[in-house]
């Protein structure tokens, strides 16, 4: 085991690296006031170019694949045997923090920097990806780097315009790309034994239980639902109480039985209305109709499904009870993505051994490990980030925390890759 221990020293000096790195990419912008990187744009070309030249400096041959991905490959013992895939991405939102994803791909090199200076070789070959879009920014579609990984790229996506009208096949033209090559992207399954991906938590579990890293059992599934409750328009003067069909004191109602239920369901599942509007939304009118949106997360399918049937249930019996009317329909959904037992188990071995305990904890926001996780086992690994925010200039990590991190991913990669 002592040969897969990082020292605090050399912890200290890659997580330095790993800060400035950070910096380094975050001057790689569309603009000079906050953080954007779109996916087939020259800002993502340059960040690509760079993190080659740092994964080329940690012995790593590097390519650029068909859809746009970073690549690198730190050779096995014996060449040519499977991988141990590490990554995340280096795209970004619009005004971004600037360790959502990229704190995970200059992670993964520190690791690789680590068995290169120590001229170790290990049974597994370790290849990192810095994916080329994660977030959806520019073309309003997500993990089109990953999708590319695994070969589930849906031929459609060609044809999908960004806000200017520019097409993912033409933005591919533009940098060097043809989207009549997306296949060669693809892996053959055989290739890669597991993904790990390193990550800021976009949450505030960790800062709450005052430890640096945690394991990630689970990326919440979710559903989002437009909902509607329509009652009787009707003069806010003359039509006494006990005669109204109010849509929206029905919505308020339901509103907090969400919110209360959803508690009482345990600390896992999440259920928001983030958006109600109330028509004919005058002062001196009773609202005849309320539309608002359902959105429904967690690490589950099943108690997932049994939350979303007990919250649709209350508003139907709501909306009964009240002479009112209600619908539903969802529009988007996608399956929680388990992380794999046996990945989970080494990294919270290897951050027990680093901090002392493990905390597993599930992710409310989606990884291009849901893409991943398609093909072969993934596992995550969560660094605190001050306050859980992210997608915003105010992200923050603190280089000790880091230091762990790498400490911790290292001794992963090195038990996986030997077991």
């Amino acid at each position: 085991m002592s040969n897969s221990l990082m020292t605090a020293s050399e912890a200290q000096s890659a997580a330095a690296r790993v800060m400035a790195r950070c910096d380094a990419l975050a001057e790689i912008s569309e603009n000079e006031e906050g953080l954007t990187r779109v996916y087939l744009s020259p800002e993502q070309l340059r960040a690509n170019a760079r993190v080659a030249e740092w994964m080329q400096a940690a012995g790593m041959t590097t390519w650029q694949d068909a859809v746009g991905n970073i690549c690198g490959r730190y050779e096995s013992a014996e060449p040519g045997a499977k991988a141990l895939l590490l990554g995340s991405h280096l795209d970004t939102v619009r005004n971004a923090g600037r360790y959502d994803g990229m704190l995970g791909v200059l992670s993964a090199i520190e690791t690789v920097q680590w068995l290169h200076e120590r001229q170790q070789r290990l049974p597994l070959a370790i290849e990192i990806v810095g994916f080329g879009d994660e977030e959806g920014t520019r073309f309003g579609i997500t993990l089109l780097g990953s999708r590319g990984i695994t070969g589930t790229w849906p031929e459609s996506w060609l044809t999908h315009p960004d806000g200017s009208g520019t097409t993912v096949a033409e933005a591919m033209q533009d940098v060097g790309l043809d989207g009549a090559k997306i296949m060669q992207a693809a892996r053959d399954v055989n290739d890669i034994a597991a993904y790990l991906e390193l990550h800021i938590e976009q949450g505030p579990c960790l800062e709450q239980e005052d430890l640096a890293l945690g394991v990630v059992t689970a990326i919440n599934g979710a559903r989002r639902l437009n909902c509607c409750f329509v009652g009787e328009a009707g003069h806010a003067g003359t039509v006494p109480m006990t005669h109204r069909q109010d849509a929206l004191a029905a919505a308020a109602e339901w509103m907090v039985f969400v919110e209360q239920t959803t508690r009482e369901q345990g600390p896992q599942l999440v259920a928001t209305v983030g958006t109600l509007s109330c028509l004919p939304g005058a002062v001196n009118v009773i609202p005849g109709e309320v539309q608002l949106s359902l959105d429904v997360r967690g690490p589950q399918d099943e108690p997932l499904e049994r939350l979303q049937s007990l919250l649709l249930n209350q508003a139907e019996a709501i909306a009964r009870r009240r002479g009112l009317t209600f619908t539903s329909n969802e529009y988007y959904r996608i399956a929680a993505t388990a992380c794999d037992a046996r990945l989970q188990q080494a990294l919270s071995h290897a951050v027990e051994t680093v901090q002392g305990r493990s905390l597993s904890l599930p992710s409310g926001a989606g990884h291009d490990a849901i893409a991943i996780a398609e093909r072969w086992p993934v596992g995550m690994l969560f660094v605190r980030n001050h306050r859980g925010i992210s997608h915003h200039p105010a992200e923050s990590v603190q280089a000790a925390d880091v230091a762990q991190g790498v400490q911790a991913y290292v001794q992963a990669v090195c038990d996986l890759a030997r077991d």
